[in-house]
């Protein structure tokens, strides 16, 4: 619960005017990501952990309720994905 992630080395998050939302930029190419996935990269610095991050969505979307299981699984597959890794 406590590790922290942070994007990898050569990978930026960013609002794209162009594509109307955040996307994940790398050498590559691009991902363009939904509102959700959005929401918590957002909160991804290389500080804050995985519970802080949590915290934080919660506060900002009181009405979502229980976040944890689906802010891990996103955190989980970014990590599988490569976009990010953990401290």
């Amino acid at each position: 619960m406590e590790t922290i992630p942070r994007l990898r080395r050569g990978f930026r998050f960013q609002w794209e005017p162009a594509q109307q939302s955040h996307v994940l930029l790398y050498p590559e190419g691009m991902v363009k990501l939904n509102d959700s996935a959005g929401a918590i990269l957002a909160e991804v610095d290389g500080v804050k952990s995985r519970a802080d991050i949590v915290a934080a969505l919660e506060a900002r979307f009181p009405d979502a309720g229980a976040l944890s299981d689906d802010v891990f699984a996103f955190l989980d597959e970014a990590s599988r994905q490569h976009w990010i890794e953990w401290l």
